[in-house]
């Protein structure tokens, strides 16, 4: 891309060719990047869910999930909190760095916008910011209740997996 950016007009075989010649190595960049660390010794809720995304009414349940996205900055990360019932967005924060308090402040918006009822089923995956002891304390100061996937099932939160497809 530099080379033509230059003026020069080569193909990739050819300098791929040449770098072989010389001994250059590409610098590879990771295309896909981890946003789950559930290797931890954090809690872990029960499943309340348990595959049942329907809700009745607005904030009866809602699901959490952070992803990555590739800007001209790098990579930022991006949590989101999606209403079941409607399936709407009511929380997201940014960050270029994946902690508890990009998720924190997801959940805080969410919170201040909707005013869930006491009892609202809160469900994430078993990362680590889900898990860790302040958005746990967190929920529980919202009246919110944690809900988690279970190990290894990606299914368990495909409604939010969709809105990434988006």
């Amino acid at each position: 891309m530099e080379l033509k950016e230059a003026g020069l007009d080569v193909g990739e075989r050819r300098v791929g060719r040449l770098m072989r010649i010389n001994g250059i190595k590409p610098v590879r960049t990771r295309k896909h990047k981890f946003t789950t660390d559930s290797h931890h010794r954090l809690g872990v809720a029960a499943n309340w869910l348990d595959g049942d995304f329907a809700a009745d009414a607005p904030n009866r349940k809602w699901a959490g999930d952070i992803t990555y996205v590739w800007t001209s900055e790098g990579w930022l990360y991006l949590a989101v909190i999606l209403d079941l019932h409607s399936r709407r967005v009511v929380g997201w924060a940014v960050s270029d760095r994946m902690k508890k308090d990009l998720a924190i402040r997801a959940l805080d918006m969410a919170v201040r916008l909707r005013q869930p009822p006491e009892g609202c089923i809160f469900h994430s995956d078993r990362g680590s910011q889900y898990c860790s002891y302040d958005y746990q304390k967190k929920l529980q100061a919202y009246g919110l209740r944690p809900s988690m996937s279970g190990k290894g099932n990606c299914y368990d939160c495909e409604k939010m997996h969709a809105v990434w497809k988006v």
